[in-house]
């Protein structure tokens, strides 16, 4: 049984960046770091999920992160001072690339006009479900041999350099406002990672197993502290992302309520919606038809009957010729 459970120091030869062989593994980091933040800027910028996976997969972050995890769990302060300082030093390279990356783009990477920018910078509560149950994925595949070959498909699981990436690329566009949202989810996941690795390591007794025993101690690792750590990451973490929530869920709900009255308003004068999307607190009803452009007095009347503010809804019409083919005898 005992075989399936690595040691205190196959852990910390896994995460941790000292003994003789650190100057590789500073250099393995660095390099992966780059290149992941690279793929991952250019993936998010030809909407490309593919490319965007790849990254996850090359990203080293998680190294660090765990490390930080297991030197708190330690009370080892040195490997602690080194894990944070590569996560935050990794976190702030991924942005600066994002940027740079972003520099020579001609039309601007923000949520509005790229699929992978949206999924990143509105984080919510599901997101952080997600975020911990990955988290004691990755925690559990460090403690257990047995199940250490998922840690690829925790790498993709959870989002750690793109939503780095894509603060800087939103950042060079001028979107402060997705530029913390995305900071945000990158922050929801590594509180999960920290959070749960700490529980998860005190249910396994790594704590208990480094020191020295005293023979015949039997003792069970107490939990009250890992849980109180865990409940006040949560609680700050937690805040923010139900703010968001609420904010995605009421954007979601107006968009749904313009779109139901715009079709119906479309029909009437012979044109048809063909989207809805939003623009800070400003609703967008594209509108395409046959000319005359009809008139909009209607619509306003109809979106205040249904409880809607006209001065957030912005129409954009659109005057297509539409020709029907058919089929000659």
């Amino acid at each position: 049984m005992a075989d399936r459970f690595n040691s205190t120091d196959s852990m910390r030869d896994a995460v941790f960046f000292d003994g003789p062989a650190s100057a590789a593994r500073y250099s393995r980091f660095w390099m992966l770091l780059v290149l992941a933040s690279i793929i991952a800027s250019a993936g998010i910028v030809g909407d490309s999920t593919a490319t965007v996976i790849g990254a996850m997969i090359v990203a080293p972050l998680m190294t660090p992160i765990l490390g930080t995890m297991l030197a708190t769990v330690l009370g080892d302060r040195a490997n602690l001072i080194r894990s944070l300082s590569l996560v935050l030093g990794g976190a702030a390279a991924a942005v600066l690339i994002g940027f740079a990356v972003g520099l020579p783009v001609q039309t601007e990477v923000l949520a509005s006009t790229n699929a992978q920018v949206a999924a990143r910078v509105s984080p919510r509560l599901i997101d952080l479900l997600a975020a911990l149950a990955t988290g004691v994925v990755g925690s559990v595949a460090l403690v257990r041999r047995d199940i250490s070959d998922t840690l690829p498909g925790v790498a993709i699981a959870i989002s750690l350099v793109p939503p780095l990436t894509v603060a800087g690329l939103v950042l060079e566009s001028g979107s402060a406002d997705q530029f913390l949202g995305a900071i945000l989810l990158f922050v929801t996941n590594v509180v999960a990672i920290l959070g749960t690795g700490i529980v998860v390591m005190s249910v396994y007794g790594v704590s208990r197993l480094a020191r020295h025993r005293v023979p015949g101690d039997t003792s069970t690792p107490s939990l009250l502290r890992p849980v109180a750590v865990l409940a006040v990451m949560l609680l700050v973490i937690g805040v923010p992302l139900t703010l968001t929530s609420v904010e995605v869920t009421a954007r979601s709900n107006l968009e749904g309520a313009v779109q139901t009255v715009g079709a119906e308003w479309a029909s009437s004068v012979g044109w048809s919606v063909t989207n809805v999307s939003s623009r800070g607190t400003e609703v967008i009803l594209q509108v395409q038809g046959s000319p005359p452009v009809p008139d909009t007095g209607g619509l306003e009347r109809s979106l205040a009957a249904a409880g809607i503010n006209p001065d957030r809804v912005t129409v954009d019409l659109s005057p297509a010729t539409i020709v029907k083919l058919s089929r000659t005898p």
